[in-house]
């Protein structure tokens, strides 16, 4: 409640008149220069809005007498930036791929632009540097791969992808032994058995049940994974004689694996990629360390 000024018997400053709960307010005012500071920045802020694109108005904005875009600034640079590297992307687009490395100046500006594409693109599934990821997402930077790691054929599988459903799509598909009856379960573990003892040393004994899955790997796989298991990278069938495994290489992943095989699935990046692109790609993905 409003109360008379009088001056506080404990400081000497006047009160404001202003009481609540027998607490008075002091009559301190703020330092001139705070106040000063204030409207200095309500002045500032008037004029910036008056200037930029500030207030909304429905389903447009106030734009500014000074008609600034942010947007139209960035679109300016980012066009500065295209028109900059138009001339060595078209030169990459009309240069064969095992051309490239021919030119150092094109060979590095591929590498470091195939770099940026496979970061936005790639190593979500593939991961940082083609580490690859759990669940069938293969490495890009060892020697194994299931459809050849030369230039060419790196360049088809980015282009044209895998088992996507496309005319020219990458395909091939695993038959499943133990979901459709092909072979029982008995069979499928001894099977399993074969292919661990595949990446045993030469000459180790194989077991009962190993012996047994060779005669049966024999009758159902080497069409496709090779008489010595080494893959056949027409049908992108892997090599079953090393420790690499997409989806795990122990009895019980290699039994699921046989019984109802997963199979991944890779898009086309022809249509969502430039052909400079691709050969940035396919050229970065080579350079990793697995290229043949």
């Amino acid at each position: 409640m409003p109360t008379k000024i009088e001056k506080d018997a404990v400081t000497g400053t006047n009160t404001t008149g202003h009481e609540w709960d027998g607490i008075k307010e002091l009559n301190t005012p703020l330092p001139k220069w705070w106040l000063y500071t204030m409207y200095a920045t309500i002045v500032w802020g008037i004029i910036w809005m008056a200037l930029y694109p500030s207030v909304p108005l429905g389903t447009t904005y106030f734009k500014g007498f000074l008609g600034y875009s942010e947007r139209q600034e960035i679109e300016t640079k980012l066009k500065s930036v295209a028109d900059a590297r138009a001339p060595m992307l078209a030169k990459l687009a009309e240069t064969p791929i095992e051309e490239v490395q021919k030119n150092p100046d094109l060979a590095t500006f591929a590498l470091t632009g195939g770099r940026a594409v496979f970061a936005d693109n790639c190593a979500p599934c593939h991961g940082a540097g083609g580490s690859g990821r759990p669940g069938g997402f293969p490495v890009l930077a060892d020697d194994d791969w299931l459809w050849g790691g030369t230039r060419e054929a790196i360049q088809l599988t980015i282009q044209h992808g895998i088992r996507n459903g496309g005319a020219e799509a990458r395909d091939s598909a695993m038959p499943r032994y133990g979901a459709d009856g092909l072979l029982t379960p008995a069979q499928i573990g001894d099977v399993a058995d074969y292919v661990i003892a595949l990446g045993t040393p030469a000459g180790t004994a194989l077991s009962p049940a190993a012996k047994r899955g060779a005669e049966i790997f024999g009758e159902q796989c080497v069409a496709c994974h090779g008489a010595k298991a080494e893959g056949l990278k027409e049908f992108g069938s892997p090599r079953l004689s090393d420790a690499i495994w997409l989806y795990g290489g122990d009895r019980a992943a290699l039994i699921q694996q046989i019984s109802a095989p997963r199979q991944g699935v890779m898009p086309a990046w022809s249509t969502r990629l430039s052909e400079a692109q691709i050969k940035m790609l396919t050229l970065y993905v080579h350079a990793l360390g697995g290229g043949q």
